[in-house]
């Protein structure tokens, strides 16, 4: 797989066609798994995560259906590289940072990766645009049955399978869905929403998943706990709380266009020209831009502009996509000023 190609590309769950796509940008499935006859990663050798890199190479590469589905070592790539494929939400951000034998198989339209060598063994990762947790559980749920064919997984009976990090133990399932919120952090009721979605044992985080900061108004949802609980009810927990975050921004959304509609399009029509005019632009402040552009054409305040196109900018203004599109390495000033040049090329031409 050459980096470079797929900078210019867009994955599947950036295309905004799936279910309530205006506020839910992708669901993601993500599996923890372990095999039997290694300690856990931080426990491991070298020669064991090396051994365990072997293992799941030669069994992803053994999946005849997996035809198109390509193995990366990530441990050689350049920085800039590993920070692509987090930016690209391909793996995670512990995986790109950690040391030593590690790598990912990545499908060839990006719908799923299975990380080697994070926190546990394996990541298996699902990933669909909009509401669709069902589809992306069951090809989960696939992938999963496809490699434990493969491979032996760390399993017990009284307790499920084995994770390094205790919340996991069980299912090692984590369900997760990415939402745009811009109206709730607008009208000041996103704390609110925040303090009750900790009481009910879910989990919110950034754009790129854990210790990611809360940018541009987009936020990751998801379970907290597996341990006892069976996969069918960690998938309705998220389904029952997601509909619920998508009726509160519909509403607010709602009030700000019936109480506020002038003030509301001025806004937005002010990160619309900054986002085409700009000569030089940091990545916090072309989120907070795009996420006011994102909300203005989903309320018809903007009409020119369709959402795949702004999804796509989300990730290709980020610092290594900018890098990879530009085919060198740029300081922060030739970034700023490297971003700004593409929105303009992307959003100028659309007035």
């Amino acid at each position: 797989m050459k980096l470079d190609e797929l900078a210019g590309k867009c994955g599947e769950w950036l295309k905004g066609t799936g279910p309530e796509a205006d506020i839910v940008i992708s669901s993601r499935i993500r599996l923890a798994r372990n095999l039997s006859e290694f300690p856990f990663v931080r426990r491991c050798t070298e020669g064991d995560k090396r051994s365990i890199l072997r293992a799941a190479r030669q069994a992803v590469e053994a999946i005849d259906e997996w035809k198109d589905v390509e193995f990366l070592d990530v441990e050689p790539l350049s920085d800039l590289d590993r920070q692509f494929l987090v930016e690209r939400q391909l793996i995670s951000r512990e995986l790109s940072e950690a040391e030593g034998p590690r790598g990912v198989a990545v499908d060839g339209t990006e719908r799923f990766s299975v990380m080697v060598n994070e926190e546990d063994h394996l990541r298996i990762q699902v990933i669909r645009s909009g509401l669709d947790l069902k589809s992306a559980w069951q090809d989960a749920a696939e992938i999963d049955d496809r490699l434990e064919r493969k491979l032996t997984f760390a399993y017990l009976e009284k307790l499920g399978y084995l994770t390094a990090c205790p919340t996991n133990v069980g299912t090692g399932l984590r369900v997760s869905v990415m939402l745009h919120l811009p109206a709730l952090v607008i009208t000041r009721q996103i704390e609110k929403v925040f303090r009750s979605l900790q009481k009910m044992n879910v989990a919110v985080r950034g754009l790129f998943g854990e210790g990611s900061q809360f940018t541009g108004d987009f936020y990751q949802v998801s379970n907290q706990i597996t341990l006892g609980r069976s996969e069918e009810a960690l998938l309705q927990q998220v389904e029952y709380v997601v509909p619920q975050l998508i009726e509160y921004e519909r509403k607010a959304r709602n009030f700000l266009m019936t109480n506020s509609e002038h003030d509301l399009h001025d806004d937005v029509s002010r990160a619309y020209g900054i986002l085409q005019t700009a000569k030089k632009i940091s990545s916090d402040e072309t989120m907070l831009y795009l996420s006011k552009v994102r909300m203005g054409v989903n309320l018809g305040l903007i009409r020119e502009l369709e959402i795949p196109v702004v999804n796509k900018l989300l990730i290709h203004t980020q610092p290594a996509h900018l890098q990879k599109l530009r085919g060198k390495i740029l300081n922060t000033t030739d970034r700023n000023i490297e971003r700004a040049g593409y929105l303009q090329k992307h959003l100028a031409k659309r007035n």
